[in-house]
This record gives C-alpha cells, structure tokens and sequence, in this order.
C-alpha cells in the first residue's frame, strides 16, 4: 500500500478535517506507539491526553470530542471513531497469501465433488465425495472438507480448519486457522451394569448461515439429531466451544472461552462475554447480554444484561459486590 496524504484519507472516511499535515502517511498506529508517518484514532475523553504526546500525524476522532490538532497535525471528525477506522484498516489491508496454482498438486479432491467458477484450492487439502463448493471459495493449505458438505460462494476457511460430513455452509463465512465444523456432541450416558459409559451416537449435522465468522480453534459440534444451527452474521471468538444441537439467531456475538452447553437457544443480537459459560437446554432471548465470565443456569428475557456466577441482572449483581466490599473492611 503506497502512503496517503490526508486529503486522500479524508476521502475514504467522509469526515471533517481539523487542521493539516505534510506528512504522508503509511498506516495506521496506537497513540503512543505512533511515528509521525502514522494515523492514530481518539474513542473517548480519556485518550485525548495521549493525543497531546503522541507522535502521530493525524488522528480520527469523535466529533462530540474537544480536541485541537496542534502543529503541522491534523484532525478526521467523523460520528463515530471506531466505524471510521474500520474503513481506513480496510484500506491498509496488505493483500491475503498468493495462490501459484487454482488447486495444488498435492490436494485431493475427489472426483464426484463439484468447485464453482474462481475457486482455490491449497497443499495438503482434502475435499471428500460430493462435496459442493460455491464460486470464488477459498481454502488455504491443509484444510479438510468430510463428503457431503456444501459451502455457499466465497467462504475463506484459513489452514487446518476439520469440516465433517454432511455440514452445510453459507456464502461469504470466515473461519480462522483450526477450526472444528461437526465433530461428535459431548453425549454418554453410564451403562446399565454401572461399570462404564455409554456413548450416545450423534447423527445430526451442522447448519451455518451467511457471513459467519468464527475464530481461531473454536468448535461447533454436530447435533445429536437435526442441527446446530449458526444464523447469518454471528461472529464467534478464538476458542469457544457451542455445543450440540445449539441453536444461534441473526448477528450474535460470542467473546473467547465462552461456551454454550447442549441445546442452548440465542435469539437474535445475543452478546456472550468472553468466559461465560451458558447451561444446557437454555434460552437466552433476543437483545440480551451475558457479562463477562458469568454462569447463566437459567432462562434470560429478551434486553436483559446478566453478570456473575450465577447470573443475576447486572445491576443487582453490582450492589452485591459493592456490600462484599463493604463487609469484607469491617
């Protein structure tokens, strides 16, 4: 990516620039770890003083901000930081590792899987019977694709991401490195003579919708009958586990090292928090919330945001740590 000139910058943002620079800049940076070739982005109030020592040229900045620019800097005023930010490391974007070959010598597709227009197959991959990819898919070395699955146009699944039979994938999904599509649910029960455990088979399959994101060595289970189910736009941390016969509305958000239990239910908008951990067999409803590290045991309405362990509202789970406190000094 060639360096930008502020005006050039100020054209992919669509703000209002504050002040001017020479500077060309080559990317974006932290405040205090920024050169004066870089952009930075100011969030809220507290950044601002990091603003007034940091090297950077030029930063993004709520508009609702008092904030100067100071010498040869200059200011972006856009609506919301965070947004306008997202748009720039967009533009920065080195591109994605090169293909030399559509589908490489060493992968092994078999004959009866069926690859739309544009699609790009690495090393050490292996694509099973009847195996449907939409056009412009994508799959980076040592990738695994089990017979029967189906993957919607391109989905970019990254290396050594294990997709079992039968899943059913829709179009413009991301799933980080090491990914697990459909493995068996965590399902045993002890045996009749009491000496052991039996296992109890798992013969659903997998369902996830469009514009999925799933992060790095997180793990979707297969249902023990019919599916998990994923709904278009969740986006799912590295390392979270979703148990078997889950079921994910539109546009959920689930944080690192939480967990969903078998045949939990997320309406849509659902936000887990990183280490939450979700029983089995509950409904979380739409708009809900789930703090940070929390245990939810039980059903949550639909708005509600939930914190602690057991889960509690919020804000009587904050005036029970505030009397702990309280006690704990006396």
């Amino acid at each position: 990516m060639k360096p930008l000139s502020i005006k050039e910058i100020n054209e992919i943002v669509q703000g209002e620039l504050v002040g001017n620079t020479t500077e060309l800049i080559i990317g974006p940076e932290q405040l205090d770890r920024a050169s004066n070739s870089h952009i930075s982005f100011v969030g809220s109030t507290k950044y601002i003083s990091l603003w007034n020592t940091s090297k950077a040229s030029v930063a993004i900045v709520n508009e609702n901000l008092t904030i100067e620019p100071g010498e040869n800097r200059a200011l972006i005023k856009v609506k919301n930081a965070d947004l306008a930010m997202a748009k720039l490391l967009e533009a920065f974007n080195p591109p994605p590792p090169q293909f030399d070959h559509d589908i490489h010598p060493t992968a092994v597709v078999d004959s009866s899987a069926k690859l739309g227009d544009d699609c790009k197959v690495g090393a050490g991959c292996y694509v099973g019977k009847n195996v449907i990819l939409g056009d412009g898919v994508i799959l980076y070395p040592n990738v695994t694709i089990m017979d029967d699955t189906q993957i919607g146009q391109h989905t970019i699944i990254w290396s050594g991401t294990v997709i079992r039979e039968r899943t059913e994938i829709g179009s413009y999904c991301i799933f980080h490195t090491n990914v697990s599509i459909g493995a068996d649910g965590f399902g045993y029960r002890p045996s009749d003579d009491g000496r052991g455990l039996v296992k109890i088979p798992q013969i659903g399959n997998v369902i996830i919708g469009n514009a999925v994101e799933i992060g790095a060595n997180s793990c979707v289970d297969r249902g023990k009958f019919s599916a998990t189910i994923i709904g278009d736009g969740c986006k799912i941390d590295n390392l979270v586990q979703i148990g078997h016969n889950s079921i994910m509305g539109r546009s959920c958000i689930m944080a690192g090292h939480s967990g969903l239990a078998g045949s939990v239910t997320l309406g849509d908008g659902v936000i887990i928090g990183g280490s939450a951990s979700i029983k089995d067999h509950t409904t979380i409803h739409s708009g809900a919330t789930v703090g940070a590290g929390s245990g939810v045991v039980g059903d949550i309405a639909a708005g509600k945001t939930v914190l602690g362990y057991p889960a509690c509202d919020s804000r009587d789970m904050l005036r029970q740590w505030v009397a702990l406190r309280k006690l704990a000094k006396k």
